[in-house]
């Protein structure tokens, strides 16, 4: 029980490290010249600012949050918690940026948390094994490579949100797959401390899987709004996590009925999502600060 509430512990204080410090490094990239855009000097800028090197800071301590709760927790568990990083994203903007939070801004909080705390505590994921063997892993990547291809073509022919949204699912694959690898690579420390960690090739299997995703983040984002894209990469990291969860594992979730209270908690923080990504402090303008009569 005690390991359980350490791995959702750092899963909360991960996703409010990445929130945090995307908040830091957007409010550090309005201070740089559009004329640095797309240029190797901008983080010739970026690297003089103190919030952006915070933000940059809070990564790393996100990544190592991560890690923990990985390595102390069920994936199916750990992952699906990460959808708060959005409203935890804009609330804390809503604050940085001194701008007020509709209300708009906080039913989707609302939704959202909802439907997290209904869909774990209907599925309520347990067991697993720390490892998984290579040739396991062989069938994943290439099961992974394979639906990550489909997605990629199927964005090729598409266009504006659609192509976002596919974009969108496919860098939820790569996150899911990120954190699958990452919690292998975690568990070579029993094997041999950090020099088995630095020899597992699931190690830099994660590296790769991470900068792939988020190079499709981008492209997405580049496709379409952020109310195509957001949805399908947050209920598609929780969903294609548990499943490799459950496939890789061999963690368990509730089926039969448990099914339907599930469906609705993904729902909610579908609906959230969509709320949140409308939201004035999702583009990056401020919202006005409410009136005082």
């Amino acid at each position: 029980m005690m390991v359980r509430v350490i791995s959702v512990l750092f899963a909360v204080l991960t996703a409010l490290s990445n929130g945090s410090a995307s908040v830091l490094q957007r409010r550090a990239a309005q201070k740089v010249p559009d004329s640095e855009a797309m240029h190797l000097s901008l983080f010739g800028h970026l690297l003089r600012q103190k919030v952006w090197l915070a933000g940059i800071g809070l990564v790393i301590v996100a990544a190592v949050c991560q890690a923990v709760a990985l390595a102390t927790g069920p994936i199916a568990v750990v992952q699906p918690i990460f959808v708060i990083e959005l409203p935890a994203t804009l609330l804390i903007a809503g604050f940085v940026w001194g701008a007020g939070v509709s209300r708009q801004v906080w039913a989707g909080v609302a939704a959202v948390t909802a439907g997290l705390a209904v869909g774990m505590a209907s599925a309520a994921p347990v067991g697993g094994r720390e490892e998984v063997s290579d040739g396991t892993w062989l069938w994943a990547l290439l099961a992974t490579g394979a639906f990550e291809v489909v997605l990629i073509a199927a964005a090729r022919g598409a266009r504006g949100d659609a192509r976002a949204a596919l974009l969108g699912l496919a860098a939820a694959c790569g996150y899911a797959l990120t954190a699958a690898l990452m919690k292998d690579a975690v568990a070579q420390l029993d094997h041999g401390g950090a020099a088995a960690l630095l020899k597992a090739w699931q190690l830099y299997a994660t590296a790769v899987a991470g900068v792939g995703a988020l190079f499709l983040l981008q492209n997405a984002l580049q496709a379409g709004s952020l109310v195509a894209v957001q949805p399908m990469l947050t209920l598609g990291d929780a969903l294609i996590s548990i499943t490799y969860g459950v496939t890789l594992y061999g963690e368990h979730v509730r089926t039969g009925w448990w099914v339907l209270p599930q469906l609705a908690g993904l729902a909610l923080i579908a609906c959230g999502c969509v709320v949140l990504a409308r939201s004035p402090l999702a583009s990056g303008a401020p919202e006005p600060a409410p009136r005082v009569r």
